[in-house]
């Protein structure tokens, strides 16, 4: 437990994901005060309920990252709760069926191939929304609550990236290129805010078992997918990571005694995936 995040006050999009939550509840035991921002009004109520019970303080607001009206009302919310803005996690994010591919390398399907999707049938308004809501979501939030942090004493920003910003994986480019661009403007921020004392950073989780992938990741009764295995056979420590993995990063970004001279990188949390070379 860091005693100096006590009495901070966090915003964190997408606050119910499965990783999220696993942070949200770790700031919470550390002493901050949490505004969990989401797009589903109950999840987001039930989880603030569950973190007020065990003692904490949170509030959930139901916010579409993309809609820069609703992010700033959930601003002013804020504000006129606790009085200031000290973090900013930018969690939500996400893939969508119509921008991903069938096959990990193009070969032109046969007649009889019912739901095959190449890059060529990719629906440009997935994509789009894929891009959008893994960066553009990040942007504006950045944008709505950077000047916030810009007053606050020691301001943090902690975009979530993925090993598919370094490493373009297989079935997704839509969601590479959003963390891709995340990392991109991770950096572009740092320099930015540098200036008013505000860090920004990046956490690239390695492969963690979530709502999200699970479809990529195991099978309907709960065995491990061709990639998985692809997947553990590429990670030095030869399993996939829990959230509770995430958290010691995550306190060490958020403290200024402990990372006060770091800023403008990514720090993988991956099992050594991105340093494996196959061989």
């Amino acid at each position: 437990m860091s005693s100096r995040l006590a009495g901070k006050v966090a915003v964190v999009t997408g606050g119910t994901g499965v990783l999220m939550r696993a942070m949200v509840e770790e700031m919470s035991r550390n002493g901050v005060a949490v505004a969990i921002l989401n797009r589903t009004a109950q999840s987001g109520q039930e989880f603030a309920g569950t973190i007020r019970a065990a003692g904490g303080q949170a509030i959930a607001i139901a916010v579409d990252v993309l809609n820069r009206s609703q992010l700033v009302a959930a601003r002013e919310t804020i504000m006129q709760r606790w009085g200031r803005c000290d973090i900013l996690i930018n969690g939500a994010g996400g893939n969508r069926l119509d921008a991903i591919t069938s096959e990990s390398v193009f070969s032109p399907p046969s007649k009889n191939q019912e739901g095959h999707r190449s890059f060529f049938d990719l629906s440009l308004e997935g994509f789009q929304t894929v891009l959008n809501v893994n960066f553009m979501g990040a942007v504006i939030a950045s944008q709505v609550f950077g000047e916030r942090l810009a007053v606050a004493p020691h301001g943090v920003v902690i975009n979530i990236s993925s090993m598919s910003a370094i490493r373009p994986m297989t079935k997704v480019p839509a969601y590479s290129a959003g963390k891709a661009a995340l990392e991109n403007f991770t950096r572009w921020l740092a320099v930015y805010l540098a200036g008013v004392g505000v860090r920004v950073n990046a956490i690239a989780p390695g492969f963690f078992l979530t709502e999200q992938n699970r479809r990529l990741l195991t099978h309907e009764d709960g065995s491990w997918t061709e990639r998985t295995q692809d997947i553990l056979k590429h990670t030095p420590a030869k399993r996939l990571g829990t959230p509770e993995d995430l958290l010691g990063t995550l306190i060490w970004l958020l403290d200024e005694k402990a990372s006060g001279f770091v800023t403008g990188i990514t720090v993988p949390v991956d099992g050594g995936f991105l340093a494996y070379a196959g061989v």
